[in-house]
């Protein structure tokens, strides 16, 4: 059974995933990684362009498939050795801000969720958000 996951970063972040293929959720932590098996699709949501940044992005970016079951660390500085998952993102689709986001009806029930930085959200709602990404610009 395949779950759908929105995940929360900032935009350079998830650009970084999508060039190396791979996802890292919640500061590097394995814990909701592991919650995730080959197959899932993840969406990713962006609150700010960079983590540092004080003005807001809030736009899901990127949309992946974990094509793995493997969870494993990469040192990225001396010190900081995060957790991460191998993930094929697809190209070719639009951003969707949190305005159309908030057009949805199950997404005003799932968004006080990404405090958490990383939620399974139901498929209906995947098909919904991944229809916008879809649609023409």
């Amino acid at each position: 059974m395949i779950n759908y996951w929105i995940g929360v970063a900032s935009k350079n972040h998830v650009l970084l995933g999508i060039q190396d293929g791979f996802c890292q959720l919640c500061h590097g932590k394995k814990a909701p990684l592991i919650k995730m098996k080959k197959g899932d699709r993840i969406l990713y949501y962006s609150p700010k362009l960079d983590r540092n940044d004080t003005q807001p992005y809030q736009k899901i970016i990127a949309v992946g498939t974990v094509v793995d079951e493997e969870v494993y660390s990469f040192e990225m500085a001396p010190g900081f050795v995060p957790f991460r998952r191998n993930v094929v993102y697809e190209e070719g689709l639009k951003e969707v801000t949190l305005v159309a986001l908030n057009q949805l009806t199950e997404w005003t029930t799932q968004r006080s969720k990404l405090r958490f930085g990383h939620f399974e959200i139901p498929v209906s709602l995947y098909q919904s958000i991944y229809h916008l990404m879809k649609e023409e610009n």
